[in-house]
C-alpha cells in the first residue's frame, strides 16, 4: 500500500498536467488547443488549393493526435463553423438549429486565404516529435491574430476550466492598433448567433454576461424570435418555452418554427395574455435570456494562468510585432543574399570570366580561377565570398549566359536595392509597420465579419416579479396554510418563488415554500411572505416570572423548513406583541402588587436598535408584565394581515 500511494499520486499528477496543457486549455501564444493546431498544420501540409475530404484530413491528423477520429472530426467542424480559417463544402451542421454535420466522408474543407496569410511560416515555426516519434508537429503556430479572442474557447480540465467568449474580428484589430498607438481600447464579446448582450457584470473576460434573444413584437398577440442567445439553438429554445408553458408559467396558443437561413420562431399568446407580458415571461422562464459565466484561462509559459482580455490582446500584439520583425529580418537576409549572388553573376558574365575556364585542367583549378576573379568585387558585396557562391557560378547554364542582358541585370539589382531599403525602413519603425499590416488585414477581410450582437443594458427580470401570483389561504383555527386552503380568516397572494415566514406563539419560527396545503400549527400567530428587509418588533415573556424583553430584528439567514427560536425556550415563555415597521407605541400593564405605584407605562419600540434574530433584546421593565396594548402605530401596508389587533389577545 505504501508503494501504491506515491505511484497513484504521481500518475494522477501527470494525467492532470496532460489534460490541462495538452487537451482542454488553449495556449496564449497561438490561441489554439493541441487538436486545433494539429488540424490546421495538417491542412497546410496537404493544401493544394482544392477542397479535401474531411475524412482524409482527419486520417492525416491522427498521425499527430493520439486520440480517436471522432474528436478530430468534431473539432474540425467546430472550427469551420467559426468561419475564420476553414472553408467548408457540404453539410457542416447548423449552429442555429443544432443539427449535426454529415459524416466526414461526405464533407470537404480547405484553408481560407486568411488562414494562409496569418497562421503559417515554416521558417519561424519550432517543431517537436509527434507522440510516436514518426512525425514532426509545431509546438505553436506563428499566428498573427489573437485566435483565443476570435474563436472563444470552452474546456474542462482537472480542477479548472476555461470559458472564453468570441469577439469581433474588426474590433479586435482596432483594439490592437489602439494599443500600438498607446490609446485606450475596450473589447466586448460578439456572437455569430446575434442577440442582445448586457455586460454590466462583465470584467474583461471574467465575471458573467446576460444574453437575450432578439424578439420582435409582431402584433398584440404574436412575438417572433429573430436572433438567439449564445449557446442556444432553436430546438433547445422551443423546448424551454414548451416546458415553461407545461408548468403554467406562461400561456401560449401556438409555437411555429419557420427557421431556414435565419431564425424565425413565432409565438402566439393565449387569450388573456398580451405580447408585452409574454415577452417578460419568456425572458424570465425560458432560454430567451441566459446568464453566461466566463473565465479566461490560458496556458502561458507552460502554466495555466487566469488573464483578462486586455492582457491577452497586449501579449498577442507584442508577439505579432516580434513575428513581423523576424519575417522582415528573414526577408532582408534573403534579399541581400539574392543581390549578392546577382552581383557576382553580373561580374562573372560581364567580364567573361567563364572563358578562362577553358584553360583549366581540373575542377579545383576552375574554382581557384573564379575565386581570384570574384575577389576583385568582394568589397562591394554584402557577404564574404564563400565556396558555395563559387560553385553556383560554375553551375550557370550556357543558355543563360548566352541570353544574359547587362541592362536587365542592372535593373534587377536596382529593384533589389530598393527592396532592401524598404525593409530596413520598416525595421527601424516596426510599430508603424505592424499598424500598417493590421490595417491591410482589416481592409482585406473585415467586410466578412460585421458585428452581429447588439450591446445594450437591460434590467434583469426576476422570476419573483413576473411569476403569476396565487391566493394563499391561512386557516388560523385549524392551523392549515396553502394554495388549497379556501376557508380561514386570512389570505394573501404569493408566487411559487416566494418564501413564507411562520411565527408561533412560543417564539419558534420557520421559513417554508408556498405549499399546496400544510399544517403550520394552531398556535401560529403570524404568516407572511418573506421580505428580508422587513423589520419585525417583538415583546415576549422570558419565562414564568413574566419579565418582558423587547427587540427589533430581520429574518435574513435561514435553512428552509428548519425550526428556529426568537428567544431561548423556557417554561412560560410567550410572545405578547408582534408587529412590523416603525412608529409603534405600546401601553405596558404590570401585574398588580400591594405596593405598586404605577400600574402601566408607555413603551416606544422606535427607541430600540435592530439586532440579530437570536439576540435576547432589551428588558422592558423590572416589573412583571401582565399584557401589552398598542396605543399608536403607522398605517399598515394594504392587503397584509393585521398583527397588532391579534397581539392584544396573545
Amino acid at each position: 500500500m505504501r508503494y501504491l500511494k506515491p505511484l497513484m499520486k504521481q500518475n494522477f499528477l501527470e494525467y492532470a498536467s496532460y489534460v490541462i496543457r495538452d487537451r482542454a486549455i488553449p495556449d496564449i501564444e497561438d490561441g489554439l488547443k493541441p487538436v486545433q493546431r494539429r488540424i490546421l498544420h495538417t491542412m497546410k501540409e496537404i493544401d493544394d488549393g482544392k477542397f479535401c475530404k474531411v475524412a482524409n484530413i482527419v486520417g492525416d491528423t491522427m498521425k499527430l493526435h493520439p486520440h480517436g477520429d471522432a474528436s478530430i472530426g468534431s473539432a474540425l467542424v467546430v472550427m469551420a463553423n467559426k468561419e475564420y480559417f476553414i472553408d467548408k463544402q457540404g453539410n457542416f451542421g447548423n449552429a442555429l438549429t443544432g443539427d449535426p454535420a454529415s459524416a466526414p466522408r461526405y464533407i470537404e474543407a480547405r484553408l481560407t486565404p486568411l488562414a494562409k496569410e496569418t497562421l503559417f511560416n515554416s521558417e519561424l515555426t519550432e517543431y517537436t516529435d509527434s507522440y510516436d516519434g514518426r512525425n514532426k508537429e509545431p509546438v505553436v503556430l506563428p499566428c498573427k491574430l489573437p485566435v483565443s479572442l476570435l474563436f472563444g474557447a470552452e474546456g474542462i480540465a482537472v480542477g479548472m476550466s476555461t470559458r472564453i467568449l468570441p469577439h469581433n474580428f474588426n474590433e479586435v484589430i482596432d483594439a490592437q492598433i489602439a494599443f500600438l498607438k498607446n490609446q485606450p481600447f475596450k473589447l466586448l464579446p460578439d456572437f455569430l448567433s446575434g442577440g442582445i448582450l448586457d455586460v454590466g457584470q462583465y470584467e474583461e473576460g471574467n465575471g458573467k454576461v446576460l444574453v437575450r434573444a432578439r424578439i420582435d413584437v409582431t402584433d398584440d398577440k404574436i412575438l417572433t424570435v429573430r436572433e438567439l442567445p449564445f449557446g442556444v439553438t432553436t430546438e433547445s429554445l422551443i423546448q424551454s418555452v414548451q416546458d415553461a408553458a407545461n408548468k403554467g408559467k406562461l400561456k401560449l396558443s401556438s409555437i411555429d418554427d419557420f427557421t431556414a437561413e435565419s431564425v424565425e420562431i413565432e409565438l402566439k399568446a393565449a387569450r388573456g395574455m398580451d405580447a408585452e407580458k409574454l415577452l417578460k415571461l419568456l425572458y424570465a422562464f425560458t432560454q430567451c435570456q441566459v446568464s453566461i459565466s466566463v473565465n479566461l484561462l490560458l496556458i502561458q509559459a507552460n502554466q495555466p494562468v487566469q488573464l483578462t482580455v486586455s492582457e491577452v490582446l497586449r501579449h498577442s500584439t507584442l508577439r505579432l510585432k516580434d513575428l513581423l520583425k523576424q519575417e522582415l529580418l528573414l526577408s532582408l537576409e534573403q534579399t541581400r543574399r539574392k543581390w549578392h549572388m546577382r552581383r557576382m553573376e553580373m561580374y562573372f558574365i560581364g567580364e567573361k570570366i567563364y572563358q578562362k575556364l577553358e584553360a583549366c585542367d581540373s575542377y579545383e583549378e576552375a574554382l581557384d580561377v573564379v575565386r581570384k576573379a570574384v575577389l576583385h568585387i568582394e568589397s562591394v558585396l554584402p557577404f564574404p565570398v564563400e565556396q558555395d557562391d563559387i560553385e553556383k557560378l560554375l553551375t550557370l547554364q550556357i543558355k543563360r549566359i548566352s541570353r544574359y542582358d547587362q541592362k536587365e541585370s542592372q535593373k534587377e539589382l536596382d529593384k533589389l536595392k530598393v527592396t532592401i531599403g524598404s525593409l530596413n525602413k520598416s525595421l527601424k519603425d516596426i510599430t508603424r509597420y505592424t499598424i500598417s499590416y493590421l490595417d491591410k488585414i482589416k481592409d482585406k477581410y473585415g467586410e466578412d465579419f460585421p458585428r452581429r450582437t447588439k450591446v445594450q443594458s437591460f434590467d434583469e427580470i426576476r422570476v419573483q416579479d413576473v411569476a403569476e401570483k396565487q391566493k394563499v389561504g391561512w386557516d388560523r383555527k385549524e392551523g392549515f396554510l396553502g394554495l388549497n386552503v379556501k376557508s380561514g380568516s386570512t389570505s394573501f397572494y404569493c408566487s411559487a418563488y416566494d418564501k413564507i415566514v411562520v411565527i408561533r406563539k412560543d417564539g419558534s419560527y420557520q421559513v417554508i415554500r408556498v405549499p399546496e396545503k400544510q399544517f403550520v400549527g394552531k398556535d401560529a400567530i403570524s404568516v407572511e411572505k418573506l421580505n428580508q428587509e422587513t423589520v419585525h418588533n417583538v415583546i415576549y415573556w422570558e419565562g414564568a416570572s413574566k419579565v418582558c424583553y423587547a427587540k427589533r430584528f430581520r429574518v435574513e439567514k435561514f435553512i428552509l423548513d428548519r425550526e428556529y427560536n426568537l428567544f431561548p425556550k423556557k417554561k412560560g415563555a410567550k410572545i405578547l406583541h408582534l408587529s412590523q415597521g416603525e412608529g409603534i407605541r405600546l401601553e405596558v400593564s404590570f401585574v398588580p402588587t400591594p405596593r405598586i405605584r404605577k400600574s402601566s407605562d408607555t413603551y416606544n419600540l422606535d427607541d430600540l436598535g435592530i439586532k440579530g434574530i437570536q439576540a435576547r433584546g432589551n428588558k422592558v421593565s423590572s416589573k412583571s408584565v401582565q399584557n401589552v396594548k398598542v396605543t399608536a402605530s403607522e398605517p399598515e401596508e394594504e392587503g397584509w394581515p393585521s398583527l397588532s389587533e391579534e397581539s392584544e389577545n396573545l
